[in-house]
């Protein structure tokens, strides 16, 4: 294990972004953000959770596909084709390190998406470690450990101190090339480091949601759960906003339009939500017409359909921000815990 005294995070900083990229926690307003380093950033590392996730660096809100320009009777396809430049995001929490399993098995199973696969291949992630979680948090209900969020560099802050610990190949590489701003911890130094871990531990056993079951999440009684009146109880207060999938982590729904630059007709991709009414919308129709198809479609395939066909894996990392963002207070847990097995946790 590695460390550096947190009044030469500058020093680090400026190693790691002499070749790549740096993202890491902002202030913005009065919450936190991932944001370009650059010399004179103040960082913020004493947040609980960022606004948005690190799932903005690989799968962007809007990302470029390719251009068409026709000349006369000629059209011509232009790939884009700029690659990714390498990266690293400093401070992921375990939930967002969690949250890239799921892309993983969304965009990186066969026909693998090149754009998201370049982003993965060029990004390292430093994780830092929990030990005041916020009250929203439920990540262990899905079975995280806060304390051990699997980055490819596992950081904790302890007192004065920052903790580096590489757990992946990225990750040793990464470090080699900081062996002149980080020194080797010591017998002591492990020893604080693993009661920063405990205390991580037991103040996620304290989160008010720390109870939650996900009992009667499964595919069992699947045609009555699918068919439960509390889905038009629960609906009823939705506003079909999408905030609640634009703060999510593990939401990856898209949709590819086109937009006339004048020279050339330009083909992107953009953030979609199954919360909207357009959402899906072909020639015919929509499949899902009232806000209370598109509410439970929501919550059932993070809940039963996506864990049904990825080996058990949820759609959701209990991070919490659906609990924060949403404008009446309509989220993941109110849902699991109606139409679930603790309606009293």
């Amino acid at each position: 294990m590695l460390k550096i005294s947190l009044d030469k995070l500058d020093d680090l900083f400026a190693k790691i972004a002499r070749d790549r990229k740096l993202y890491l926690p902002v202030m913005r307003g009065d919450q936190a953000d991932f944001g370009l380093w650059t010399p004179g950033t103040s960082v913020c590392l004493d947040y609980l959770n960022t606004a948005r996730s690190i799932k903005d660096f690989f799968l962007p809100q809007t990302e470029n596909i390719a251009s068409f320009k026709r000349e006369g009777k000629n059209l011509s396809v232009i790939p884009n084709q700029e690659a990714p430049a390498p990266f690293v995001v400093f401070g992921a929490r375990g939930c967002d390190v969690r949250a890239l399993d799921v892309l993983d098995r969304v965009f990186l199973s066969e026909p693998v998406d090149i754009f998201y696969k370049a982003q993965r291949e060029n990004g390292v992630i430093l994780a830092l470690a929990c030990a005041e979680p916020e009250e929203t948090c439920f990540c262990a209900v899905f079975g995280i450990d806060a304390t051990e969020p699997l980055g490819d560099v596992v950081m904790r802050i302890v007192g004065d101190t920052l903790f580096w610990e590489a757990k992946t190949p990225a990750g040793e590489a990464l470090s080699n090339t900081l062996k002149d701003v980080l020194s080797e911890a010591d017998s002591a130094d492990n020893a604080k480091a693993e009661e920063h871990r405990k205390a991580g531990k037991s103040a996620l056993e304290e989160l008010p949601l720390s109870g939650l079951s996900l009992d009667g999440w499964d595919e069992k009684d699947l045609l009555e759960k699918f068919d439960s009146e509390l889905w038009s109880k629960m609906s009823h207060a939705c506003v079909g906003c999408g905030t609640c999938t634009y703060v999510c982590p593990t939401c990856q729904c898209y949709d590819i339009q086109d937009f006339d630059a004048g020279h050339c007709v330009k083909r992107f991709r953009c953030w979609d939500s199954c919360m909207f009414s357009d959402f899906t919308l072909m020639a015919h129709g929509n499949p899902r017409k009232s806000q209370l198809e598109r509410f439970r479609q929501r919550f059932m395939h993070k809940l039963v359909y996506f864990p049904a066909n990825n080996d058990g894996m949820y759609s959701c990392v209990g991070c919490g921000r659906c609990l924060m963002k949403c404008p009446v207070s309509m989220n993941i847990v109110k849902v699991i815990k109606a139409l679930g097995g603790n309606k009293n946790v």
